[in-house]
């Protein structure tokens, strides 16, 4: 079963345009969005979850068409968006308060095993917090109402590479049952490379190719033996951009 399918989703601005993207992403899985910046990842990650209105395009989460659905929709989504700010002046104790009654499945036991993974103390405000610490802080809230679909943005930016390789192993734990998936944007796709299934690249708002993880560096390898990794396969796509894009 796929819990997100994106067909053709599209949104337009006057110097840049998300054209017609598409991939699924079935249970069990954990797929890695990659791109140089200014691809459309964030714009992407928005669109589908109509923090941005998309012009056009179909959105399928959990079987139900998303725009129809969209609260019943978000209360199994757990997400992470760069630019989230918390307000500086309270206590993480006042915010998980406040969150915690937006969701009907909050596990109170979760919030309290990844604050303590994650050595956040409740009595802390976030004006005294770390730029890696606020992103820790709003994973925790993330993993922390039994959603079924984790959507991240830069989730490992900031991290100490001790917390990432945590936080990977957290992500491949939540998917192990083959009930929950995960998608995220990142740059550093050595953690793709250790926690990923699935690839979907996009280059200036297009698709180049969404796969297994296997199949898309195969794919690539097909055009250079030496593509051997993601970072080998971005270097060398985006200093040959001529190609068309793959069939997805």
């Amino acid at each position: 079963m796929d819990l997100l399918t994106v067909r053709n989703l599209t949104k337009k601005y006057p110097q840049f345009t998300l054209d017609r993207l598409c991939f699924n992403l079935p249970a069990g899985a954990i797929m890695g969005l990659i791109g140089k910046n200014g691809a459309g990842k964030s714009t992407a990650l928005k669109s589908l979850l109509n923090m941005v209105h998309p012009d056009s395009g179909e959105i399928k989460m959990f079987g139900q068409n998303f725009f129809q659905a969209e609260a019943a929709c978000k209360q199994q989504l757990g997400i992470v968006l760069g630019g989230t700010d918390f307000y500086p002046y309270k206590k993480l104790r006042d915010i998980s308060q406040v969150t915690k009654k937006f969701y009907r499945h909050w596990d109170e036991a979760a919030y309290q095993k990844y604050m303590t993974l994650f050595e956040l103390a409740e009595n802390k405000k976030v004006n005294q917090l770390s730029e890696g610490m606020k992103v820790k802080y709003a994973i925790a809230l993330a993993l922390s109402h039994q959603a079924k679909l984790f959507i991240f943005d830069e989730p490992t930016s900031g991290l100490d590479p001790v917390t990432r390789e945590e936080l990977l192993e957290i992500f491949q734990s939540l998917v192990a049952d083959g009930t929950r998936s995960i998608l995220f944007s990142t740059h550093i796709t050595s953690d793709l490379d250790k926690c990923a299934t699935h690839i979907t690249y996009i280059r200036k708002g297009q698709l180049v190719l969404s796969a297994e993880k296997d199949r898309f560096i195969q794919t690539f390898q097909k055009e250079n033996p030496a593509n051997t990794t993601l970072e080998d396969i971005m270097l060398y796509s985006e200093r040959n951009v001529s190609h068309e894009s793959f069939a997805v």
